[in-house]
């Protein structure tokens, strides 16, 4: 009898390993990079494109040209999708012109000078930490950066610091200086038959330099003293930097070199995507799993012996006194399927939940095979969008085939408050949120079009998808108790107080939230410290054990709560698992504290307006994943006992 258990828990184990190496696998390796590859020949124009000013001290971008740098003589705005507007990507073009395998030493951009207004932008971007975003190729601009405690480790800082603040030698007093020397790299891999070449990286080093020149300013024909090929006199530090003061003249350069690379296209996006520390990383999320899955294999255990020595006692009672003396989830079969008080609003949050599910799980799988690379940028908040706004008529099924098993007979109003109920809410924050950014000028606020566009999305195309679901939940026969259900109330015994409602719900929410709390972490760094997120395998394997752990603990509190002869357990099963959201806002809390270092007021509301949208969806979602596994559970276990 031991060796039986033994070998099947070494099966599983073994199957759950091969399980985590592909997925680990498919996260590291296995995306689509999004667009088709571009070959150049020598000489071939390359247009640099500039994007967003970021700051992961205000969270606010601002788009490029809103800092006076230069200019092209016209500025054309790159055609950009939804979740890019909403991520506030703003891709323009750029002074900045390449041709390919044709390097160039001091180009001069342009030269301006100071005054009052713009030396105090520049100043507040340095104070703020602004970085610069460019892209070449689809390639956002990197920093490499050497880490001091690995020899040759390199990391990769998205986008090159608007300037840096120091203090001249012998002197006290801090001063502004801006960046304003680049010299790119340009890595690319040649095909060595047609000797044509293909961009694999975008490289940055940034120099604040004070140049100077002899005589008048000819424009691009002016021969720089600091910064001169001729002269072979390059720029390598910023020994005498530029400093960012009203009437100060500043001259924009830049050199760009390329580099031969044995990087393949399709593997170009590798160096993105190594994170600082992976092993941790890695090390992390699978104790996590394992920790949380042998509690889920335990309580599993547990429940299926116990519930089968319940049924089979329950089921071979004789005598009479016997069933008087019996206590336990049997005694409640007349109260257990009785609708619960403000039944109308737990359909609501059932059908959003449901459509929460599935634009959460078909988003997962289309990453996890790539669809979703970080290539294709705002492809995420696209898909996750447009994936919402048809997952309405699964919100409509769901919400309206619970409400007729509660004998409910107004289904349109049922429907329509499905349909709005949780994106009213969501819009509400979310608008008074893009009003504050408004009020920044920054580029994150949502344009009026795409807010139109939102809408027309959400009454066009959700609402009349989820009445459409609902038609035809409504028209399927009502789902039947397994138990008669008895005219008056049965009296409810005084409860221990471990059986607490508020202590069991808070307890319940602990378990999913230990399942996720790991991942999150990294969820959180890429959204707030502007990193990439890919390791949608991993998310994958988290999610299914946050719907394990979800379903378990909602279930074994179910039956404790059964046991002791409370049977309203409707809205308690929701609210357990769901209690899980409000350990995520305060982990949430907690993360603002230790690890970001933003001061700004405002972005202190961006951050928890945005982080209380999350919670409130993370609620939807686990209540509903517990709310079904205790509807499964209390049905299963009513239809499994004779009941005279």
């Amino acid at each position: 009898m031991a060796r039986g258990p033994l070998a099947l828990h070494r099966w599983i184990s073994l199957n759950l390993s091969l399980f985590v190496l592909f997925f680990v696998h498919a996260a590291h390796c296995f995306y689509l990079p999004g667009v088709a590859p571009q070959d150049f020949k020598n000489g071939d124009d390359l247009k640099v494109k500039v994007n967003k000013l970021t700051s992961i001290k205000t969270q606010l971008p601002y788009s490029y040209y809103s800092l006076p740098y230069c200019r092209p003589g016209k500025i054309v705005d790159s055609a950009e999708n939804l979740g890019e507007v909403l991520r506030g990507d703003r891709i323009e073009n750029s002074p900045y012109a390449f041709k390919m395998r044709e390097p160039k030493m001091c180009n001069i951009v342009c030269h301006t000078t100071l005054n009052e207004k713009t030396a105090k932008e520049f100043k507040e971007k340095i104070d703020d930490e602004y970085r610069v975003n460019m892209i070449l190729d689809n390639l956002p601009l990197v920093v490499p950066i050497r880490r001091p405690d690995q020899e040759n480790s390199i990391v990769y800082q998205h986008g090159f610091h608007v300037g840096l603040r120091g203090q001249y030698a012998g002197s006290k007093e801090e001063k502004h200086f801006i960046h304003n020397h680049l010299t790119f790299t340009v890595k690319f891999h040649k095909d060595p038959l047609t000797d044509l070449s293909r961009i694999v990286g975008f490289e940055v080093k940034p120099f604040s330099i004070k140049h100077e020149y002899d005589g008048q300013w000819k424009e691009e024909q002016t021969r720089l003293k600091t910064c001169d090929p001729h002269a072979k006199r390059t720029v390598t530090n910023s020994e005498s930097p530029q400093e960012v003061e009203a009437k100060k003249e500043i001259i924009f350069t830049y050199d760009v070199e390329f580099q031969e690379s044995d990087v393949k296209w399709a593997s170009r996006w590798d160096t993105y995507l190594l994170m600082a520390d992976d092993q941790i990383h890695w090390f992390s999320i699978v104790n996590s799993l394992m920790i949380v899955l042998f509690l889920s294999g335990m309580v599993a255990m547990i429940m299926l012996r116990t519930l089968y020595r319940d049924i089979s006692k329950y089921n071979q009672l004789e005598t009479q006194e016997e069933a008087q003396e019996e206590t336990g989830w049997k005694l409640v079969h007349g109260d257990v399927f009785r609708p619960p008080s403000n039944s109308d609003l737990l359909c609501i949050y059932v059908g959003t939940g449901v459509q929460f599910f599935g634009m959460i799980l078909v988003t997962m799988i289309f990453a996890v095979l790539g669809f979703l690379s970080p290539s294709n940028r705002g492809g995420l908040m696209t898909a996750m969008l447009l994936l919402w706004v048809f997952m309405g008529i699964f919100a409509g099924y769901s919400s309206v085939r619970l409400y007729k098993m509660f004998k409910g007979t107004e289904w349109k109003k049922i429907t329509l408050k499905t349909a709005v109920t949780f994106p009213a809410t969501v819009f509400a924050i979310f608008f008074i949120l893009n009003a504050i950014i408004w009020g920044q000028k920054s580029s994150g606020a949502v344009p009026f079009g795409t807010m139109f566009a939102l809408v027309v999305l959400w009454f066009g195309i959700s609402v009349p998808l989820v009445f459409v679901g609902s038609y035809v939940g409504l028209k399927k026969p009502a789902i039947e108790d397994p138990v008669k259900t008895n005219k008056i109330p049965r009296q409810i015994p005084e409860q221990a107080w471990y059986m607490n409602p508020a202590f069991s719900i808070l307890i319940g929410g602990i378990l999913p939230f230990g399942a996720v709390f790991i991942e999150l972490f990294f969820i959180l760094t890429s959204i707030w410290l502007q990193q990439f997120y890919y390791i949608f395998g991993f998310l994958f394997i988290v999610f299914i054990i946050l719907i394990v752990t979800c379903a378990e603990i909602t279930i074994v509190l179910c039956y404790f709560q059964l046991c002791s002869e409370d049977y309203l357990w409707w809205w308690r099963s929701y609210l357990t698992s769901g209690s899980s959201a409000l350990y995520l806002f305060l982990y949430a809390a907690f993360y603002f504290f230790t690890k970001l270092e933003i001061t700004k007021p405002v972005s202190g509301i961006l951050y928890f307006g945005y982080m209380l949208i999350a919670s409130y969806a993370f609620f939807v979602l686990t209540g509903t994943i517990g709310f079904y596994a205790c509807f499964w559970f209390t049905r299963l276990i009513y239809s499994s006992v004779k009941i005279d």
